[in-house]
């Protein structure tokens, strides 16, 4: 790991192709003082590690806006999402299991959401880590026939593809739930106005248009595979009061496995999308209505 300096922000890098940890006071980052440094190095490391800075949910939010516009999800109370398996606290918690898997945030909007950050409330006594793959660095390390291959490939999302994989045989009646939520049709390869790439591919997709079902499929998983691998990858391990951010248009995230009963709860904020040019989409700032749909 190594150290840096940036516009007087200090940070740690956590490995060569993923994640900052952050070394500065809970005060510096409400009063913005790192703000935009914090935006760009969002982008280029992928995952922003906020050691134990016991955020409030007041704090959280106000830091949320030092870093873009906020707008509060429609299924959160006070302005925060709480990530739990528990169905007294979150509604949609059944819906949670999907994350599980490989994702990013917001695939049933035009253009999904820029950014998320989670706070850590109570901790898994076992397991639990959240892990990140950086697909900025994936999709750049893509050999040269894959790039020509997936360069114009379209993929269709829909919260019932991300279902599938907590309960592969549905009745009749829960996947016509799952469908109506909507689907999406996004491009595997996004381009931000930075001018970088980075591959769209998570547990969301049903299929790629254009090619026989099970090639895409085989393509989807052969792509996933490739931009979780180690190099690419971080997993977090939690301890109370840790804050996480990571760019949803550049990451995949996932749960890790712990005893779903355990209370493990998490707040979630997150800024709305800016920055991509996907062709053919609506950019209108559309912020994710996430109660029928997964997030970690």
């Amino acid at each position: 790991m190594s150290n840096a300096v940036v516009a007087n922000l200090a940070y740690e890098e956590i490995k060569p192709k993923i994640g900052a940890r952050i070394l500065c006071s809970k005060e510096e980052l409400l009063g913005a003082v790192y703000a935009e440094v914090l935006r760009e190095l969002l982008e280029y490391r992928g995952v922003l590690v906020f050691p134990e800075v016991h955020f409030t949910d007041e704090e959280q939010i106000a830091f949320t806006r030092t870093l873009g516009n906020f707008a509060a999800e429609r299924s959160s109370a006070g302005g925060v999402y709480k990530v739990t398996l528990d169905k007294s606290q979150t509604a949609s918690a059944e819906y949670l299991k999907a994350a599980f898997y490989w994702l990013f945030d917001g695939y049933v909007n035009d253009v999904p959401i820029r950014a998320s950050l989670l706070s850590c409330k109570v901790a898994a006594p076992t397991g639990g880590n959240t892990e990140f793959a950086n697909t900025y660095a994936a999709y750049q390390a893509l050999p040269n026939d894959r790039k020509a291959l997936i360069a114009n490939l379209k993929a269709v999302h829909s919260l019932a593809a991300s279902q599938l994989y907590v309960e592969p045989q549905p009745t009749a009646e829960q996947f016509a739930t799952w469908k109506k939520v909507g689907r999406n049709t996004l491009p595997l390869v996004w381009t931000h106005l930075s001018g970088r790439k980075s591959l769209a591919v998570g547990c969301s997709i049903a299929n790629v248009l254009d090619m026989d079902p099970m090639d895409g499929l085989e393509l989807i998983h052969w792509l996933r595979d490739w931009a979780t691998q180690e190099e690419f990858r971080y997993s977090h391990q939690w301890k109370v009061g840790d804050a996480v951010m990571w760019d949803n248009t550049g990451t995949l995230h996932r749960a890790m496995p712990y005893p779903l009963n355990c209370g493990r709860m998490m707040h979630r904020t997150g800024l709305p999308p800016v920055g991509l040019t996907l062709t053919g989409l609506n950019l209108r700032p559309l912020w994710v209505d996430t109660t029928l749909s997964p997030v970690e």
